[in-house]
C-alpha cells in the first residue's frame, strides 16, 4: 500500500500528523509511507525530526511546481506556492497513492481536479472551541482522525461525521514534542517570569489590530516579567524585512523576544516555556495548558463571550477589555491562578486524552486498523 502523508499548508501544521507517518512506517514497513511537500523548506523542516523516531524509513517528496510559480517566487516570499495550483499541477502523482493523509481541507479540492483513487484521510491541526472545528467538510473525507473527544461529539451532533468515517486518535503533536524538548532550557535567563503573547491572525477576532503594539511598548517600559512575541504563524506570513522592521524599537530590550513564525513558535517551544499566556482566539492555549497556568484573554471586539460554547477558553482566566495597569494585572492573574486551575484541567480533558502514552503510534494503529478492513 502507497501512503503519502500531503503537507500542502505552512509548517505549523506538519507535527499534527508526522508522528502517525513515522510510526506507521515502522508499525507496517511492509507499506511505503512518504511524506510529500510543496517546498524544500517543508522536507528541510520534517527532515529533523525522522531521528526521534528509531527505525522509521519514509521518503520525502517534493511536490512539483508551474515554472510560473518558480518565478514568481524570485521576486516575491512565498513560503507555501498557491495551494490548488500545486494540487492541479500534481494530480497525475497524487492519484498514484492508495492513501492521501492531510491536515488541511483545502486539498479536498484534488477532487475536482480526477484525484480519485487515494482514500482521503482527515487528521485536523489543533483543537480549539472556535467555529472553524465544526467544518462540513469532514463529511468529505473517506475516514477521520479526529484528535479531541469534545470536538468529535460537536461534529457528530451537526451531523457531519458517521459512526464508520471517523475515530477519536491522540493529539500527535504532543508525542513529537515530547520527544524534542526533553531537556529544554529556560526561555531566558533573569528569574522573571515569562508572558507569551500569541494574537490570532483574523482581523475580525484577534487582539492583534488594536491592542498589539500597545502591548509590546507596555512590556518593554516595565521590569517584572519577559515577554515573548509569538503570534499565530499567519498574521506576519511571510516575515518579510519590512514586516520586521516595524519591530526594531524593541531589538535591544534583553526581556523580550519577537518571533514572527520561526520553528519554535509551532514546536510548543513558547507555550511550554512560559509562564503566563495571553491571547484572544488561539487553540495554542490548549497546547499550553498541558501543565495549567495563568491566562490572561484580551477582548478587543467586546465580545461577549460569558455564555458562548465559542469562547470556553476564555474561562481559563481574566478577560480583559482595556490595556490598563496591564503589568499589575498579569501579576494579579498569577496570584490567583488558584481560581481558575479546576476550570482549565477539566476543559483540557474534554479536549484531549492524555491517557495514550504513544499518540503517534496509536493514531498509527488506528489508521492501519481503518485500512486493513478495506473500507
Amino acid at each position: 500500500m502507497k501512503i503519502g502523508f500531503l503537507y500542502n499548508s505552512q509548517n505549523h501544521q506538519i507535527l499534527h500528523s508526522l508522528p502517525m507517518a513515522l510510526e506507521l512506517s515502522i508499525l507496517r514497513p511492509d507499506w511505503q509511507v512518504e511524506v510529500l511537500a510543496p517546498s524544500q523548506a517543508h522536507l528541510d523542516y520534517v527532515a529533523q525530526f525522522v531521528g526521534l523516531y528509531p527505525g522509521a524509513r519514509v521518503a520525502l517528496r517534493l511536490l512539483r511546481q508551474p515554472m510560473a510559480v518558480g518565478l514568481i517566487r524570485r521576486f516575491r516570499p512565498m513560503p507555501v506556492p498557491p495551494k490548488v495550483w500545486s494540487l492541479l499541477h500534481n494530480r497525475a502523482y497524487l492519484n498514484s497513492f492508495d492513501v492521501l493523509v492531510m491536515t488541511d481541507k483545502t486539498s479536498l479540492w484534488m477532487r475536482r481536479f480526477g484525484v480519485d483513487r487515494p482514500k482521503l484521510i482527515n487528521t485536523e491541526h489543533g483543537a480549539g472551541d472556535r467555529d472553524v472545528a465544526v467544518d462540513a467538510r469532514v463529511a468529505k473525507f473517506d475516514f477521520n482522525l479526529i484528535p479531541s473527544p469534545k470536538i468529535a461529539n460537536w461534529l457528530v451532533e451537526a451531523g457531519y461525521l458517521k459512526s464508520d468515517r471517523y475515530a477519536v486518535s491522540a493529539y500527535a503533536k504532543f508525542d513529537i514534542v515530547r520527544r524534542l524538548h526533553r531537556d529544554r532550557p529556560p526561555l531566558f535567563g533573569n528569574g522573571r517570569p515569562t508572558v507569551l503573547y500569541n494574537p490570532h491572525f483574523e482581523p475580525t477576532l484577534s487582539s492583534w489590530p488594536r491592542f498589539g503594539m500597545a502591548v509590546l511598548d507596555a512590556m518593554a517600559r516595565q521590569d517584572r516579567f519577559n515577554l515573548v512575541f509569538a503570534p499565530h504563524m499567519r498574521l506576519f506570513d511571510p516575515p518579510t524585512p519590512r514586516r520586521l522592521a516595524a519591530f526594531d524599537r524593541f531589538k535591544d530590550v534583553p526581556h523580550m523576544r519577537i518571533d514572527l513564525g520561526s520553528d519554535a513558535s509551532c514546536d510548543m517551544t513558547y507555550t511550554l516555556g512560559a509562564d503566563l499566556y495571553m491571547g484572544d482566539v488561539s487553540s495554542q492555549v490548549y497546547e499550553y495548558l498541558v501543565n495549567p497556568r495563568p491566562c490572561v484573554f484580551l477582548n478587543a471586539h467586546g465580545v461577549e463571550w460569558r455564555d458562548s460554547p465559542r469562547y470556553l477558553f476564555w474561562h481559563f482566566g481574566p478577560v480583559l477589555d482595556d490595556l490598563d495597569g496591564l503589568p499589575d494585572r498579569l501579576a494579579n492573574a498569577i496570584a490567583r491562578h488558584g481560581e481558575w486551575r479546576a476550570h482549565q484541567e477539566k476543559a483540557f480533558a474534554a479536549n484531549f486524552d492524555l491517557s495514550v502514552p504513544d499518540p503517534g503510534r496509536h493514531n498509527a494503529q488506528l489508521l492501519a486498523d481503518w485500512l486493513s478492513r478495506g473500507i
